[in-house]
């Protein structure tokens, strides 16, 4: 029997949307709503605070040779290493250490998809990375068909692959120009066959700028096209256009340049942002079983965490929306690689 199971994550600007499906076993997911976030035992993941652990990270940006250039702020000149010997630690429990050989054995024959948008593309290397350097001496395979990139051991007939989409639902080139269409999801058939799906999105859908790669003319909303709308409006109404599937971080900051420290509270000061909310309402009304993996939190307390002027464009530059490698991904996969780990609490089946 197949068994499907949606689960979301959001971390600070972006959301994250896991959804695991296995052909022998259901995965340990849990449903979480309003302030009552995953709970996997006894223990909530995403309540706590970022500790000094000297022995991080897992591994170096050298010991991985397919880094994007844009992420190996080390090798991009990066001064300071401390923002690379953090790890989050849980309020009431202890967070299990990320094992890529276990993570290996597990999932061995398993297919696993990122879709999203460039911190898509930062998690996916941040996880091939991570699996990489625990099988050092493992024949891997890295190729990229159009929007797609998979990454494969073959000892362990496993891949990690990554297509680039940032909206989730269809953009699509017409006469008019190219239209962002709220209720229609016919790239999603791209997705089946994997076991598991890691979406991303939030990001794409800030941008005013009209000529970005993944830029829209039009939104089309039912039978009204808009050439603008709300753009929360626009995300809810895609978001459940995901939702209603059955088969298959844009800061603000004007610069996070000099950042080598993490804000040592358990709360942000300004909050979360508002797609959270929007992720919360939507996953209320899911039938299915449903998780909110919540990572934003987490990551907005990294802002030490950014490329900032050592990643895409240099001195130039200025990117604080993605993360360096090592870094704070590896701690969103870790925290993957734990939910699904870790029996879930029975109260809650």
């Amino acid at each position: 029997m197949k068994h499907w199971i949606k689960s979301f994550c959001s971390f600070a600007f972006v959301v994250l949307l896991v959804s695991c499906h296995s052909k022998t076993e259901q995965l340990s997911m849990l449903i979480g709503h309003e302030d009552h976030y995953l709970q996997t035992g006894s223990c909530d993941f995403f309540r706590g605070r970022w500790v000094q652990d000297d022995s991080y990270p897992s591994y170096n940006s050298t010991s991985c040779p397919f880094i994007m250039k844009e992420f190996d702020c080390q090798k991009n000149g990066r001064p300071d290493t401390d923002y690379l010997k953090y790890r989050w630690k849980p309020r009431r429990c202890k967070l299990p250490r990320f094992n890529g050989l276990d993570f290996l054995r597990r999932f061995k024959g398993k297919r696993i998809l990122f879709v999203g948008d460039s911190l898509s593309l930062n998690q996916w290397k941040s996880l091939t990375c991570m699996l990489h350097v625990s099988v050092p001496q493992t024949n891997y395979t890295l190729e990229r068909k159009g929007a797609l990139s998979t990454f494969t051991l073959q000892e362990y007939r496993i891949s990690v692959a990554l297509s680039r989409n940032g909206f989730l639902v269809d953009l699509v080139k017409e006469k008019m120009g190219a239209v962002l269409k709220l209720d229609s999801i016919n790239n999603g058939n791209a997705w089946r066959g994997y076991d598991m799906l890691i979406f991303n999105t939030w990001h794409w859908w800030l941008h005013t700028e009209r000529k970005q790669p993944c830029s829209w003319d039009y939104i089309q909303q039912g039978d009204r096209i808009h050439k603008d709308m709300d753009r929360l409006v626009a995300f809810k109404e895609g978001l459940t256009t995901w939702s209603n599937g059955k088969d298959w971080n844009s800061s603000k900051s004007t610069t996070c340049h000099e950042e080598t420290k993490p804000l040592r509270s358990s709360t942000y000061p300004k909050g979360s942002p508002p797609a959270v909310a929007v992720v919360k309402s939507v996953l209320k009304k899911i039938s299915t079983h449903v998780t909110l993996l919540d990572m934003t939190t987490l990551s907005q307390l990294r802002k030490d965490g950014h490329p900032s002027i050592y990643g895409f464009g240099g001195k130039r530059g200025n990117d604080c929306s993605h993360w360096c490698l090592p870094g704070v991904p590896d701690t969103w996969n870790q925290l993957l690689y734990a939910t699904l780990i870790t029996p879930r609490n029975s109260k809650n089946n």
